[in-house]
């Protein structure tokens, strides 16, 4: 197939002009393309075997010398730019809300912030005052001195079981006491205010930003701190709710970036005085890894980017790959044969530089590939971390060949020749241990790929696809108090996922009587399903105002009684503040019910809307003035629901989108369609044995944990992308063990390095307080040692079952003998 076609494949995918494509092989094999652009017979790549020699790479180290020469101008350049680029960096903003996960062009979205704009909805958490007997006296007389301290921080709005009972006492019909008010109705426990062992003290306040929540959250906490000072760890004050969640998410992202990166910054120091011993080395390096990742941060800032618990991966992916690319230069330019060492540096950079650009530029356009997901965060880290590598491109061949010269970073000495080391060992016995054990190898792996292709996509009828998970709990520790209380507060009140069913009138009828006696059906058909917990909406405030009248908490259904049931709402929302959050006074056209579900009840959005739907719809067949009002099912809940439905296409789509594009780069690099298909093995073998891995361990699928694929195939491709352009480089007519031996000899080493820096730097989120990245991180570190070993092992082992050749032992064997 003419290297044109490739061309063409490459620019439909990229938006890459085709001449700047032309012009990027040409620098590396002239005669790929004649005057014209069109395709001129290939020469074939000579084996390296010194600098300078190789004349198809003439005009890529005339780049590489004018790029030394202006080194001092570069440096200088740099140096101008990285203080703008940091302060920049600094401003990027943190964002973990669940409303702003889904991408801004997706229609619940779009209801959702309208909805908003309607009925803004104040930040709402619940205080639980743990009690052995919470109807008792003693339980009422801390809930009110809770209450009373709570009173002293301001902006709250605060309501309970007991300003309901202090109401009520205060009517005609005096409660006999709060034990009996508590127990003679189910709306207290259903809304969290009254539990098995607990009362709930709702507070609802508004605030501006995290920093003005997070202030409002420390008042409080302020406010509590006496009266827990005294009290057992049991008996403490248990804080609950999405505020708490948000705050504490927040706090463990900052912290864990403050922890992971020292670590791994001292980890890649080690790591770079083991392997190369220079100092001179060490400052290059760090000196390059810094200036990406601070341009590659800023652009988030530029682009109108936000940290979130994804985004926080993208500074740890730019440093890691940015990393890799430096060791495999910098390992290719230790190797010196001898003669001029800065002609050396040239023909290393020369060498180096299409498999590097291609595995660059391949796992840059497969992060943009995450440009499919409707998840806002994955979508901005995927465009993120593609921008990022690009810029990390420019500067691995400007900044690192500049400083490389400045800092004369030594390479080993012409004719010294260290006493082998283990990893040299091993690569020497590769190439026969492979061609021995090869089938058993491939069989294991085929094995092993499709046990974890099953354990993703499942068995119809027998075996259950991987489960997907959005609770924003998940992302917490279980061992802390928070994930504990909001899960039994989940237990006791019937589920904690929230929607709201926003109703909408013709002009000033919300009151009407018709409509208010329908809404109520609707609620009542909503809360009679048993995966509902509660129901709240206008005509919630005429039951509580039934119930502490002690007419009972139900209204009745005469149609008789509905005119001055409306007459009483709408005197409560002139009286009462805290009532207009259910109904718009402005214009009398829209109101809210707020349903409190299991949301492992439903599955996904289509029938948590079928079911509100059905309930319409029944309720609407009983008062037919329904059927001039509009249904909609909104809210950060329902939000929260579609994140899992474009995790599938995030997971296949975004993974399927970075194969085909890897696979285009490796249609250009390597010449055998054979290496272009078994190029991918490690990466996929890697990949579906962590999915396998991930189902027996019981780890699932979530916002984190459904980066695995992309990542991986995305960072480790360059392994492969390395090992056969090496491959390649062979004489002609060298066998198939000689050409093992030389890409083994001069990639083995980078591709072990690499690895052992992407295993570190992933590796450190293991110290994250979020469980998700957590398991992200010790995932994708397992998955890269297991990219590595097929890299080593299970690639040699398919190029000698390929080839149909043996080792050259064997041969000259067979020739001896005829």
């Amino acid at each position: 197939m003419e290297a044109g076609f490739y061309v063409s494949l490459l620019n439909s995918c990229t938006g890459i002009p085709s001449l700047v494509w032309i012009e990027i092989i040409h620098l590396v094999e002239p005669g790929t393309f004649d005057s014209s652009g069109t395709t001129a017979p290939k020469r074939a790549l000579r084996y390296a075997v010194g600098p300078m020699t190789d004349r198809s790479a003439s005009r890529t180290e005339r780049v590489f010398s004018g790029i030394v020469a202006a080194r001092w101008w570069l440096v200088a350049g740099y140096a101008l730019l990285l203080p703008w680029a940091i302060h920049l960096a600094a401003k990027v903003p943190s964002d973990t809300s669940i409303s702003n996960l889904i991408v801004q062009e997706d229609q619940d979205f779009l209801d959702n912030e309208t909805f908003q704009k309607v009925f803004p909805e104040p930040h709402h958490t619940l205080l639980l005052v743990p009690a052995d007997e919470p109807l008792a006296s003693e339980a009422v007389a801390r809930a009110r001195r809770v209450q009373a301290r709570l009173a002293a921080v301001g902006g709250l709005s605060v309501y309970s079981a007991v300003d309901l009972h202090d109401r009520a006492a205060s009517t005609s019909r005096n409660a006999a006491g709060f034990r009996e008010f508590a127990s003679g109705t189910r709306m207290l426990a259903r809304q969290g205010l009254v539990g098995p062992d607990f009362l709930g003290i709702a507070v609802d306040f508004e605030a501006e930003g995290a920093a003005s929540r997070d202030r409002i959250l420390a008042d409080i906490e302020a406010a509590l701190a006496p009266l827990d000072a005294s009290a057992p760890s049991e008996a403490r004050i248990r804080k609950v709710g999405g505020p708490w969640v948000d705050a504490y998410l927040e706090a463990e992202t900052a912290r864990a970036s403050l922890t992971y990166f020292p670590l791994f910054g001292a980890f890649l120091i080690t790591v770079i005085l083991v392997l190369y011993r220079s100092l001179r080395t060490l400052m290059a390096f760090l000196t390059t890894l810094g200036v990406c990742v601070a341009l590659s941060v800023c652009l988030a800032y530029l682009a109108g980017f936000s940290f979130t618990i994804v985004s926080s991966l993208v500074p740890l992916t730019i440093l890691v790959t940015a990393t890799a690319a430096l060791v495999y230069i910098q390992s290719r330019f230790t190797e010196h044969p001898g003669g001029d060492l800065h002609r050396h540096q040239i023909f290393t950079l020369a060498n180096k530089f299409l498999a590097t650009t291609a595995s660059i530029f391949a796992a840059a356009i497969g992060f943009a590939a995450l440009a499919v997901s409707g998840i806002r965060p994955i979508r901005e880290m995927g465009l993120w971390v593609a921008a990022g590598l690009l810029v990390t491109w420019v500067v691995t061949f400007t900044l690192f060949p500049a400083l490389q010269r400045i800092l004369a970073t030594p390479a080993r000495r012409p004719g010294r020749r260290d006493r082998p080391g283990a990893p040299d060992r091993i690569i020497e016995a590769l190439p026969l241990a492979t061609y021995r054990w090869r089938w058993s190898v491939l069989s294991v792996c085929i094995l092993m790929m499709g046990a974890g292709a099953l354990a993703l996509t499942g068995l119809p009828g027998r075996i259950e696809p991987m489960r997907l998970e959005t609770d924003a709990l998940a992302y917490i520790d279980r061992s802390t108090p928070l994930y504990q209380d909001t899960r039994r507060l989940e237990e006791a009140i019937g589920g904690l996922s929230v929607l709201q069913a926003w109703v909408t009138s013709p002009e000033g009828k919300i009151l009407d009587p018709e409509i208010l006696h329908g809404i109520e059906s609707f609620a009542r058909a909503l809360e009679s399903d048993p995966r509902v917990g509660s129901v709240a909406g206008p005509t919630t405030l005429l039951r509580w105002s039934s119930y502490i009248t002690g007419q009972g908490d139900q209204l009745p259904d005469a149609p008789a009684s509905w005119p001055p049931l409306a007459a009483q709402l709408d005197s409560l929302l002139l009286e009462e503040p805290a009532a207009r959050g259910f109904v718009d006074v402005a214009t009398l056209s829209h109101a809210r019910l707020t349903v409190v579900h299991r949301g492992s009840g439903f599955r996904g959005v289509a029938q948590v809307k079928e079911f509100a739907g059905q309930a319409w719809g029944r309720a609407a067949e009983a008062h037919p003035a329904l059927a001039s009002c509009r249904l909609r099912v909104v809210g950060d809940g329902l939000v929260s629901a579609r994140i899992a439905e474009h995790l599938v296409p995030t997971l296949t789509e975004s993974f399927l989108l970075t194969a085909g594009i890897i696979f285009l780069a490796f249609l250009v690099i390597f010449r055998s369609g054979a290496a272009r298909l078994m190029a991918m093995i490690p990466s996929v073998f890697a990949i579906l044995v962590m999915f396998l891995v991930m189902r027996l361990t019981g780890i699932p699928l979530n916002i984190a944990t459904i980066l695995i694929a992309s990542t991986v195939l995305g960072a480790s491709e360059n392994d492969q992308i390395h090992f056969f352009y090496h491959y390649q480089e062979r004489k002609p007519g060298s066998s198939v063990e000689q050409a093992l031996r030389h890409a083994l000899r001069i990639a083995g080493r980078g591709i072990m390095f690499a690895t052992l820096i992407n295993c570190g730097g992933f590796m450190a989120l293991s110290l994250s307080g979020l469980p998700p990245m957590r398991q992200f991180g010790i995932m994708s570190a397992s998955a890269f040692v297991l990219s590595m070993l097929a890299s080593l092992v299970a690639l040699p082992a398919a190029l000698w079952i390929f080839s149909g050749r043996r080792p050259d032992a064997d041969r000259e064997a067979d020739r001896m003998t005829a």
